[in-house]
């Protein structure tokens, strides 16, 4: 169902903020550089500092720029299920793609808990649903028993998984468990590579806010098979990939857009603090390493 480099987008601040304007040039930039899809209000979007109203606009900017040129795969998560499910019907109403559903952070459930979660979301909102794993933030793991019963239960609308567990052995036992066709997608760009090879078919990527048209090249040169090509751009955007979760997520990331784009600022929202001098120090080199200083 999606494919391809498909940006995680911050969220412009200014003043402390929702940045319209901004967003939307970053919505056009993306689309033009070759992203194939793209995702508001996911972890590098902060979502989990907007308000209810601020998280809805950022869905309905997203997909009311991008015009229909790429899906948006809107961000839906939530500790609360009841709250994932305003969030999903809202996409729904604003013409998403698909909405990613986190796993629920903080309480903690279960996998008969993420069962129950994801059962609700699925029979309370005929928005197709991409699943997003990321124990490292969460605390739960969405087991890979937990998928498989989960898209054997609503084949129609648990459509494809972002994966950020670092397991790359996932990406084989979703394949076994569910089939081939099932849509997978990388949460780490640092193993894009080996989860394509693996049977991944894009990801969900953080570095491709900064560099969308080198990640839209690397993922065109995995899809036609060019391997000396795509490590070749791959040894080009690792260090950006780490650069980019060198200080806390989005910091860095915020820090490198307004390094390409006079019109982003760097601005974050607490807890997070802008990135140190040691993050920036590690973001410069790495935009000069890919060719983007």
């Amino acid at each position: 169902m999606f494919s391809g480099s498909i940006p995680a987008l911050a969220t412009p601040f200014r003043d402390g903020s929702f940045d319209e304007t901004a967003f939307r040039r970053l919505v056009d930039w993306q689309i033009e550089n070759g992203s194939a899809g793209l995702v508001p209000c996911g972890t590098t979007g902060e979502a989990s500092t907007l308000s209810n109203a601020e998280h809805h606009r950022v869905i309905e900017v997203c997909i009311e720029q991008a015009a229909g040129r790429v899906p948006v795969i809107a961000g839906c998560g939530s500790n609360d299920t009841k709250n994932a499910a305003l969030h999903m019907n809202f996409a729904k109403k604003a013409g998403a793609a698909a909405g990613l559903c986190v796993a629920p952070y903080y309480n903690r459930p279960s996998q008969a808990g993420l069962i129950a979660h994801f059962s609700y979301l699925a029979e309370n909102c005929d928005l197709p649903i991409v699943l997003y794993n990321v124990p490292s933030r969460t605390v739960t793991d969405i087991e890979d028993e937990t998928v498989v019963e989960l898209v054997t239960r609503f084949p129609e609308r648990i459509v494809a998984i972002k994966d950020a567990s670092g397991d790359l052995s996932r990406v084989a036992d979703h394949r076994m468990g569910i089939g081939r066709e099932f849509c997978q997608l990388s949460g780490n760009d640092e193993l894009w590579l080996p989860h394509a090879a693996a049977g991944g078919q894009g990801a969900i990527s953080v570095t491709a806010n900064v560099a969308p048209a080198l990640c839209a090249e690397f993922h065109a040169a995995i899809a036609a098979n060019e391997l000396a090509k795509a490590r070749e751009l791959n040894d080009r955007l690792f260090p950006l990939h780490y650069a980019m979760f060198s200080d806390a997520s989005p910091a860095p990331v915020k820090y490198a857009l307004s390094r390409v784009h006079d019109w982003i600022e760097p601005d974050v929202r607490l807890p997070i603090c802008e990135a140190s001098d040691a993050a920036r120090e590690a973001v410069d080199a790495a935009l000069d390493h890919a060719g983007l200083g």
